[in-house]
């Protein structure tokens, strides 16, 4: 027995040192870091951007030849939670600074506002419905429909709607500020809340109907690079674009406002 015990102490501290060893090399692993300029990367930008960022992402590969970029677009409150969730983001130009605070576990560098919005009734060209302030948005001849109060643009129409004193049920809650616009414009919809830009890259298929001053929304546009990037020169150069003389210039072209 005395023989045994030995043998037996032996092989439970050979098991804790085995544990010890695999437990270091877990805690020493590596996310690598490219630092090339040129890297590949992808950015995560809200559904408003899309026409914006897509001229923008033109212009900077134009400026840097070898230089690649990717987009995913949609609402800025479903990008931060894919971002959480592991999704590859490189660069996030989030709608509002709330989804942008969400971002898990942070940013590289804090986040810089470069770009404003404001919001506007979209209706159908002509307006058939005589839609004419944010009062008629309840009128039960109306359909109005918005997106949900976590989506930036769902949550900038119930702040509008509280300061003109106004109670209007939406028909339906779509995803993000395309799917409003996209409801109006195909008929499915006679009114809903989007933003200025949305009005205008609509063009004929669409008719804007101005909210006022007072109890309009100015929607301020942070952007950053996520902490988890792999490739942080190359996103902080494509940031740099975007807020640079030529990135504004597109972004107003498209109806935004300066931050």
């Amino acid at each position: 027995m005395s023989a045994a015990r030995p043998r037996r102490v032996f092989g439970l501290l050979g098991l804790a040192l085995g544990l010890v060893v695999g437990m270091s090399a877990c805690s020493t692993k590596r996310v690598t870091i490219d630092t090339d300029p040129d890297a590949p990367i992808t950015v995560f930008a809200a559904s408003s951007l899309t026409g914006a960022f897509g001229v923008i992402g033109t212009a900077y590969t134009a400026a840097y030849p070898d230089a690649k970029v990717e987009f995913s677009v949609g609402a800025s409150s479903e990008l931060v939670a894919q971002i959480n969730q592991g999704a590859p983001a490189d660069v996030f130009a989030s709608a509002d600074g709330e989804s942008m605070g969400r971002l898990e576990p942070g940013t590289n560098g804090a986040p810089e506002n470069f770009a404003t919005n404001r919001l506007q009734i979209i209706v159908a060209p002509g307006n058939p419905k005589g839609i004419i302030g944010l009062a008629d948005l309840a009128r039960a001849d109306v359909v109005f429909v918005s997106a949900a109060p976590q989506v930036p643009i769902g949550r900038y129409t119930q702040q509008v709607l509280a300061a003109a004193g106004v109670i209007a049920a939406p028909k339906s809650l779509e995803a993000n500020v395309k799917g409003i616009v996209n409801k109006v414009v195909l008929g499915e919809a006679d009114a809903g809340i989007v933003y200025v830009t949305d009005v205008l890259a609509a063009g004929s298929k669409a008719l804007g109907v101005d909210i006022p001053g007072p109890v309009n929304v100015v929607a301020t546009y942070p952007i950053a690079v996520p902490a988890a990037s792999k490739h942080p020169d190359a996103a902080a150069r494509f940031v740099a674009f975007v807020r640079s003389p030529a990135g504004q210039a597109i972004l107003a072209r498209f109806g935004f406002g300066r931050p």
